[in-house]
């Protein structure tokens, strides 16, 4: 997942930062960072952030290895 996909399902759920992290179980700190390239997640964060768009609907059309 890149930062500008999460942006995009953010915004496709009107989701706030602080939304999305609740619902990823991490801080604001870390999706702000990761949506401004200051950080880079490990594939378990991804996965708890892929997850929580998921079980709200969102769906990703495809993936490399790293889940992008």
């Amino acid at each position: 997942m890149t930062p500008e996909q999460l942006r995009t399902a953010r915004a496709l759920l009107k989701w706030s930062q602080v939304r999305l992290a609740a619902k990823s179980n991490m801080s604001e700190g870390t999706i702000r960072d990761f949506e401004n390239r200051q950080r880079t997640l490990r594939p378990s964060k991804i996965a708890a952030i892929r997850q929580a768009f998921e079980l709200a609907g969102i769906t990703f059309a495809s993936e490399d290895a790293n889940g992008a």
